[in-house]
């Protein structure tokens, strides 16, 4: 645990060193001691303590300096520690200004100069006060603190980012702590949200995933030019590929644009996962398949994205966001779905300030006792209304279908139905959202004559369906009307192969029309959309890879 702080500030050098002497030798072993020798510099080093996160426990404050007296300087630092026990030294004139100090700063003590003997007149006086202090302290989170607005979108983004890769960190809200919101504005000028405070004392304002991902240690840049096998995507499927791959020799990389999961990896529980009975977050599955592919020598890349790919003869070449690029013999698709977004009025303004893609599982602290919606009705719809209404005092479910029975699993219906604080209402349609700065209230449509009602809530979570992430393979690869990548036999018009496949032999089961390139799991046509086939199609896509390295 890091050390609380006793701060000592005197403008004469030989004072403050005869002070900070006298200190260590009675509170080194469980304080850390702390000195300036102005009341600038002490107000920068308080700074950058709470940067940090240190605690204070005690300023000890010469009464007369220059530019700074201790009363002025006491009166900010308090807004920074409030409970940190506030001492003047003074000399045997100047009980006017110990006055004043208990006046205009609640001043617990002050001591007269000269202060020796320090076991008489020093110590006791310090013990009693830190004894008070002590028992009143809690030791401060030591780890990530971003500190935000509830409602703000990028606040949101950084928060999610942190989760889904199993980051510990504590939620600061500036609207709320008056202590965070000066913090806030000391590193962050015109406040801009969030700041991400390190515990070495770094931070990050409004901070992208990039950053952020290269800040946690994460690997962002390839170690090598040229791999045998490049994934694209880190969902299960591209996580199964990258076990494979790996463990079977191949030299493999593969690039996820946000973190690795995938949408699997959102979900609060995937209960019907073959040899988890008790269901597994998606988080912890994704996390374990991303230390599986490390250990077997795969790489990872996490917050970034390909913008380009293309095929230059026996190689196939992959254009990342900043124009850098990645060449392989061998390149999987995996790259998945994205959510389809709600076109209803007002809901693209309040994204990320109540209204949210996906189960945003970090949000739920600040649905307890509140009302929420959630849009949608299917199984990963079930699971964020079975989850969410642990904190929720009310989740109300708006289902387009006549019934849950049409797109949800019977075991989540059944635990969906007995649940006593969630509502089901069927044949229903958002047509509006509303709110000054967050979500307030949702305009459903329900029913045959689709009449509209007003329905107050905190919070609305939108699972509504998705659309395949193919867009970085098109005019390449061929894809149906729905966007979906074509391979293998679905290759094939009126029993004939395009007539730009180059090859005698027949596409393998998940090869795309470019030969070497493989789609596979939800953004491949025909694909089945559960998790336990995408991490199948994951590892059989690797056999097939192999099949083509011995052509090339």
């Amino acid at each position: 645990m890091i050390k609380p702080v006793i701060m000592t500030v005197d403008d004469e050098m030989e004072v403050v060193n005869a002070v900070e002497r006298d200190l260590r030798k009675r509170y080194a072993a469980d304080y850390r001691i702390v000195k300036a020798t102005s009341g600038a510099q002490a107000l920068e080093a308080v700074r950058q303590l709470k940067q940090r996160n240190a605690p204070v426990a005690l300023f000890l404050v010469d009464a007369r300096m220059p530019q700074m007296s201790g009363t002025e300087f006491l009166m900010q630092a308090r807004q920074v520690y409030p409970d940190a026990r506030k001492v003047l030294l003074t000399a045997y004139a100047d009980t006017d200004v110990a006055i004043a100090g208990i006046n205009q700063v609640q001043l617990d003590h002050y001591l007269m100069k000269p202060w020796d003997p320090p076991a008489e007149r020093l110590y006791p006086v310090l013990d009693d006060l830190l004894g008070d202090w002590s028992a009143s302290f809690r030791p401060p989170f030591e780890g990530i603190r971003v500190a935000g607005s509830l409602w703000s979108p990028k606040s949101h983004e950084v928060k999610d980012f942190l989760s889904r890769n199993l980051t510990p960190y504590q939620w600061v809200d500036v609207e709320q702590d008056a202590a965070a919101r000066a913090e806030v504005e000391a590193a962050s000028p015109g406040l801009r949200l969030p700041v991400v405070f390190f515990p070495d004392g770094t931070r990050l304002v409004e901070p992208g995933h990039r950053e952020l991902a290269e800040k946690l240690g994460l690997q962002t840049t390839a170690k090598a030019p040229f791999y045998d096998l490049v994934i694209v995507g880190g969902g299960p499927t591209g996580l199964a590929a990258a076990v494979y791959g790996g463990s079977e020799g191949l030299r493999t990389v593969l690039v996820e644009r946000e973190t690795t999961g995938g949408q699997a990896g959102t979900s609060a529980a995937i209960e019907n996962y073959l040899g988890f009975p008790s269901g597994i977050p998606g988080a912890d599955l994704a996390r374990r398949a991303t230390a599986q592919a490390k250990r077997f020598g795969a790489e990872v890349l996490t917050a970034r994205e390909v913008s380009k790919i293309r095929a230059d003869g026996p190689y196939r070449i992959v254009t990342l966001e900043d124009g850098s690029e990645l060449s392989c013999y061998a390149l999987l698709l995996s790259c998945g779905m994205q959510v389809r977004r709600l076109g209803a009025p007002g809901v693209e303004g309040l994204t990320g300030a109540g209204v949210f893609y996906g189960a945003a599982l970090t949000e739920a602290a600040a649905c307890r006792g509140k009302d929420v919606l959630i849009v949608g009705g299917a199984n990963s719809a079930g699971q964020a209304a079975l989850s969410f209404a642990r904190y929720a005092r009310k989740v109300t479910m708006l289902v387009r279908g006549p019934s849950l029975a049409e797109t949800m699993s019977q075991y989540l219906v059944d635990r969906v139905t007995e649940a006593p604080n969630i509502d089901v209402l069927t044949g229903a349609e958002v047509v509006g959202a509303h709110g000054s700065g967050h979500l307030e209230a949702v305009d459903v449509a329900c029913g045959a004559q689709k009449s509209v009602s007003r329905i107050e809530a905190a919070a609305m979570f939108i699972f509504i369906g998705s659309t395949p992430r193919s867009d970085v393979a098109a005019g390449l690869v061929d894809r149906d009307p729905g966007g979906f990548i074509l391979t293998g036999p679905d290759l094939r018009s009126d029993g004939k192969l395009p007539k730009a496949w180059p090859l005698e032999r027949d596409p393998f089961l998940l090869e795309t029309s470019v030969p070497g390139i493989f789609a596979a799991g939800d953004v491949r046509h025909g694909s089945s959309k559960r998790v336990a086939a995408a991490v199948g199609e994951g590892s059989a896509a690797v056999g097939m890879v192999h099949k083509y390295l011995e052509t090339v």
